[in-house]
C-alpha cells in the first residue's frame, strides 16, 4: 500500500491535506475577491448617484466635456508642464492689464483734476498779486 504522503523532487512532502490547504485558499481568495468587487460596484453606484453625472452632461454637454478635458490634462502630467507655464504666464499679465489699466485711468484722472484745481488757484492768486502790485505803483 502506498501511503498519502509523497516526496516531492524538492525534498518536501506533499500530502492531501496540503492540497486541500492550497484549495480552500484559492476559494477564500476567490470570495474576497468577489467582496471587493461587489463592494466596489456599490460604492461606484453610490458616487455616481450622488454626482448625477448622466443629468450633468445631459444638462451641460460642453461643460461636461471640457472638465473631462481639463481633468485628464491635469492627471497626464500637465499641471508643470512649459506649456501650462506659458498659459498661466500669459493669464496673469492679461489679468494684471485688465485690473492694474482701470486703476491708472482713475488714478490719472484724479491727479490731473487736482493738478487743474491748483493751478487755477495759483493762477487766481498770482493775477491777485499782480494785481495788489499794480494798484501800489
Amino acid at each position: 500500500m502506498e501511503s498519502e504522503t509523497q516526496s516531492a523532487p524538492n525534498g518536501r512532502s506533499t500530502s492531501n491535506e496540503n492540497i486541500r490547504t492550497i484549495g480552500q485558499r484559492v476559494d477564500r481568495v476567490s470570495d474576497s475577491a468577489q467582496h471587493a468587487w461587489a463592494a466596489t460596484r456599490s460604492a461606484v453606484t453610490d458616487l455616481r448617484g450622488t454626482l448625477d453625472l448622466d443629468g450633468r452632461v445631459k444638462r451641460n454637454p460642453y461643460g461636461t466635456m471640457a472638465a473631462g478635458l481639463g481633468i485628464g490634462y491635469l492627471l497626464g502630467g500637465g499641471l508643470f508642464s512649459p506649456l501650462t507655464g506659458r498659459v498661466v504666464g500669459l493669464g496673469l499679465r492679461i489679468g494684471l492689464r485688465l485690473a492694474v489699466l482701470p486703476l491708472l485711468k482713475r488714478e490719472l484722472s484724479e491727479l490731473a483734476q487736482a493738478f487743474e484745481e491748483g493751478s487755477g488757484e495759483e493762477a487766481a492768486r498770482g493775477r491777485r498779486t499782480r494785481a495788489n502790485v499794480n494798484k501800489e505803483k
